[in-house]
């Protein structure tokens, strides 16, 4: 199966989609151009699910669900699921933002999730997101994108804090991260901005949920040009290699009786809790529509649910080069060293024993390698959508990952051979053995 996901295609597919998602909402729309490039079909929540074997998706903001029905054997059938999350840690513009200090106007922002905050300081940074427009009495969204360099944090010079390097750098996230953008005493106009951004009048922006990204493009570096530098790496990296493993899954199906299904949530780096988030009804509703437009009720449901299998996919950790003593000493993580099965005793990961069969088996098929990583017993751990997903669906649950370094820096680091790799295990994943097999 690896053979079918070419190392140089996926590195450059994947930092395309990274290009083009410096949002979820751009993420998702990334998405689902891809997706229905090979067959599938986008579906409005508000339409019936469709009852014709197919290829489909539904998009909820920064979410989107696709699934296949085509090799369905009834409305039992099990599911198999990857997921993954389209948000990253950023700075996001407040709802009244413009600002002045010493002659700058400036930008106010909170920050979005765990950033490396110093990583966001002497950035050429842009703006997206989406727009909520008057639309007559009613109300439309529009994507908005700029990737000239309208903003900069800039950092205290040396000279003026002069045991930055020495006691490291202290960050008032009020204080010192608000983006200045122009001189000035009066403070700017970013609804008008926006406005004009969008073709409308400033009186009908009536919201926005706008972000700042790096303006970097992703790109192969290294020596040998084995590595990818990028932003958004955590987690788009999994969207890319779910989108590239459900096409192949489904142009390429070869086994039992199943619905192959993939999931992007929203909201994942501020704890999933929101209507499109991991701790919505957005996959345990969609999946219950699937079953009934096969005929299904809710004994049927029941039953799907009790022979799926979820993949949860996030970025895991490579062991750092500088800091190997912050990692597990027996479970170290190589870079293009495989995927890797993300291990929790206190549930941060949802994989056990019966989930980690699974996905090693996959990873046995696609014909790659298998790392495993657990977390020092003496730090703590992060968690991903697995653990939620598993609660609210009551599937076998696993918890993988890509290794990557600098996670959560405006610029984290992957392997290139990881990304096919990946791709191949999750598309092995999606199409299951016979019992047999």
């Amino acid at each position: 199966m690896l053979q079918r996901f070419d190392v140089d295609d996926v590195a450059t597919g994947l930092c395309a989609y990274l290009d083009a998602s410096p949002s979820p909402f751009h993420a998702v729309r990334a998405a689902a151009e891809l997706l229905a490039g090979h067959g599938f079909t986008e579906v409005s929540e508000t339409d019936p699910t469709p009852m014709e074997p197919g290829r489909y998706l539904t998009v909820r903001g920064g979410s989107l669900v696709a699934w296949s029905s085509e090799f369905a054997d009834g409305p039992a059938t099990p599911f198999r699921v990857v997921g993954a999350h389209t948000d990253s840690p950023n700075l996001r513009v407040k709802p009244q933002p413009d600002g002045t200090s010493a002659g700058w106007q400036t930008l106010g922002v909170e920050v979005y999730g765990g950033p490396l905050l110093n990583s966001w300081l002497d950035r050429d940074l842009g703006l997206s997101g989406r727009v909520a427009l008057r639309d007559g009495d009613g109300i439309r969204e529009q994507l908005v994108r700029v990737d000239d360099p309208v903003l900069r944090v800039s950092q205290l010079a040396v000279h003026l804090d002069r045991t930055v390097n020495t006691e490291g750098l202290r960050l008032n996230a009020q204080q010192h991260l608000a983006p200045h953008w122009g001189l000035g005493t009066e403070p700017g106009d970013f609804r008008g901005y926006l406005a004009e951004l969008v073709g409308a009048r400033s009186a009908d922006v009536l919201a926005w949920d706008v972000m700042t990204h790096d303006l970097t493009p992703a790109r192969r570096i290294g020596r040998d040009a084995d590595l990818v530098a990028s932003a958004r790496l955590d987690n788009q990296a999994t969207c890319y290699a779910g989108i590239r493993a459900l096409v192949d899954a489904v142009e390429h199906h070869d086994g039992p009786a199943v619905v192959p299904v993939l999931v992007l949530f929203d909201h994942e780096e501020v704890g999933s809790t929101s209507e499109r988030g991991a701790q919505s009804g957005y996959l345990p509703a969609t999946l219950e529509r699937i079953v009934l437009a096969a005929g299904g009720g809710r004994e049927d449901y029941h039953r799907a649910l009790a022979g799926s299998v979820v993949a949860s996919g996030d970025m895991a950790h490579a062991t750092h080069p500088n800091y190997a003593d912050r990692h597990e000493p027996t479970h170290r993580i190589r870079m293009n060293g495989g995927p890797v099965l993300k291990v929790n005793a206190q549930l941060r990961y949802a994989t056990d024993s019966r989930g980690a069969a699974a996905f090693t088996q996959a990873c046995q098929r696609a014909g790659v390698p298998v790392q495993t990583f657990v977390s020092r017993t003496d730090l703590p751990c992060g968690s991903t959508v697995g653990p939620v997903t598993s609660a609210l669906t009551g599937a076998t649950t696993v918890d993988f990952g890509a290794p990557t370094l600098s996670m959560h820096s405006t610029r984290e680091l992957a392997g290139v051979a990881d990304q096919a790799m990946y791709a191949a295990a999750l598309a092995a994943f999606l199409s299951p053995p016979s019992a047999r097999g």
